[in-house]
C-alpha cells in the first residue's frame, strides 16, 4: 500500500530542502552528548520548535517552558496543515485540537482533548499542569478553562483548509471511518488513499518536542490537530499522558507521532521511557516499541502484504544525558527518508531517523 507520511507535506518540503541533515545507520546508538548543554528533540516539523526551547533552556527558563514555547510556534503557523491554527479540521469542519505536557523534576502532567477556538492547546495543557490538580480537560470544558485563564477565543479554519475539507466532502463515499454493523474491520489506508487520489493533503498530524537542560531536568510535550476529517470527538494519544507523551526526570522522554490508536494501544510513551530505564539507547528503545506495536498488529486491514504494519508511526527519545533517537517503521516513504529534529546544544538539524524494515 503506498502510505504518505504527515511529516512531509508540501507546506514542510521546501524548509526541510535548506536544513542540514545527518545520516543515521539503522541502529545507530542517540549520540551521548557532553554534559552541560542543553539539548532538544522533535518530530520532523519541529526545527523552529527545537531551536526555540534550547535558546530559552540557554536562559535558564524551565524545560517544560522551553519545549511548550518551541511548538506554539508551529501550532501558530497557518501552513503546518497538521497542527494547531489551520490544522485539517473533522469531517464536520472543525478543527479540534488536543495536547499533554509532563514536567520531569515534579512529575506533574496537563493535558486537553477536543478543544476548539483555542490556538495553542500546548499552553493550555501548561496551565492545567500548574494551575488544577488535574491531568486531562476535555471539549467545551476545556475551553472555558482555557477562555478563564486568558486565552483568546477565535476561529482556527483557514481558507486554505476550509477549501480542501468542502473538497473532501464533495467526494464523500463509503470509505469514511466508519464501519457497518457488519463490519468486524475496515481499511486503515482508505482515508489516506482517497485523499491522494483527489490530491489532498491528509494528516495524522502532531509535534513532538521534548528538552533537557544543563542540570539534567526535562519537559515533555505532544500537541496535534488530529486525523484529518476524523469521527467529532475522536481523541488520538498526543494527549495521552503515556501514550503520545511521557517523561520521567531519572530517566528520560518518550514521544510519539503517527498513528494514535496503536500508540495507546502500546502505551508507546511509558515503553519508550521504560526500555531507557532498562538501560536500551534511545534509538533501541524506539525500536523496541516499533517491533512490540508490530507483533501486537493483528488486523489483517493494518498490515501489508508481508505482514507488517502498514501505517506510519515514528518514536522519539531524550535520555536524561543528552543523547537521542527517534525511528520508524520503514527506511523510506514514497522514495523518501524519514527525519527527526534535533538541536544537539551547537546547532540545530535534522537527523535520518532508525528503522524497523529496509522496505
Amino acid at each position: 500500500m503506498n502510505r504518505r507520511s504527515f511529516l512531509t507535506t508540501a507546506a514542510a518540503l521546501p524548509a526541510i530542502a535548506s536544513i542540514p541533515m545527518a545520516e543515521a545507520k539503522p541502529h545507530e546508538p542517540g549520540r551521548l552528548l557532553a554534559q552541560g548543554r542543553p539539548i532538544s528533540v522533535s518530530s520532523g516539523n519541529g526545527i523552529r520548535a527545537v531551536e526555540k526551547a534550547v535558546e530559552l533552556l540557554r536562559q535558564g527558563s524551565d524545560p517544560l517552558d522551553a519545549v511548550v514555547a518551541g511548538v506554539n510556534i508551529v501550532e501558530s503557523d497557518p501552513e503546518d496543515m497538521s497542527v494547531g491554527y489551520g490544522g485539517l479540521p473533522n469531517e464536520r469542519g472543525v478543527v479540534q485540537l488536543d495536547s499533554c505536557v509532563m514536567h520531569g523534576p515534579t512529575h506533574k502532567a496537563g493535558a486537553v482533548a477536543c478543544i476548539e477556538n483555542i490556538m495553542n492547546p500546548a499552553s493550555v495543557a501548561l496551565k492545567v499542569c500548574r494551575r488544577t490538580d488535574h491531568v486531562l480537560l476535555v471539549g467545551e470544558g476545556a475551553k472555558q478553562f482555557a477562555i478563564a485563564q486568558g486565552f483568546k477565543e477565535e476561529d482556527l479554519l483557514t481558507e486554505k483548509a476550509r477549501k480542501i475539507w468542502l473538497r473532501w466532502k464533495e467526494n464523500l463515499n463509503p470509505n469514511d471511518d466508519w464501519l457497518n454493523e457488519d463490519q468486524i474491520i475496515g481499511d486503515a489506508g482508505k482515508l489516506e488513499a482517497r485523499a491522494e487520489a483527489l490530491g489532498l493533503p491528509f494528516h495524522y498530524g502532531t509535534i513532538h518536542c521534548s528538552g533537557v537542560d544543563a542540570e539534567g531536568n526535562i519537559g515533555s510535550v505532544t500537541t496535534t490537530s488530529g486525523l484529518s476529517y476524523k469521527i467529532p470527538g475522536r481523541v488520538g494519544d498526543s494527549p495521552l499522558i503515556g501514550a503520545g507523551n511521557f517523561c520521567d526526570n531519572a530517566v528520560g522522554a518518550g514521544g510519539s507521532t503517527g498513528r494514535g490508536e496503536a500508540v495507546i494501544q502500546s502505551c508507546g510513551g511509558f515503553q519508550v521511557v521504560q526500555n531507557m530505564a532498562n538501560g536500551d539507547d534511545p534509538t533501541e528503545a524506539c525500536l523496541k516499541v516499533l517491533k512490540w506495536v508490530a507483533d501486537h498488529t493483528r488486523r489483517h486491514d493494518l498490515l501489508n502484504s508481508k505482514g507488517q504494519p502498514n501505517f506510519s508511526l515514528r518514536f522519539y527519545a531524550l535520555r536524561k544525558d543528552g543523547a537521542y533517537g527517534g525511528a520508524c517503521f520503514r527506511k523510506n516513504a514514497n522514495g523518501n527518508k524519514k527525519y527527526f529534529a534535533v538541536h544537539d546544544g551547537e546547532k540545530a538539524y535534522l537527523h535520518e531517523c532508525a528503522y524497523l524494515y529496509d522496505d
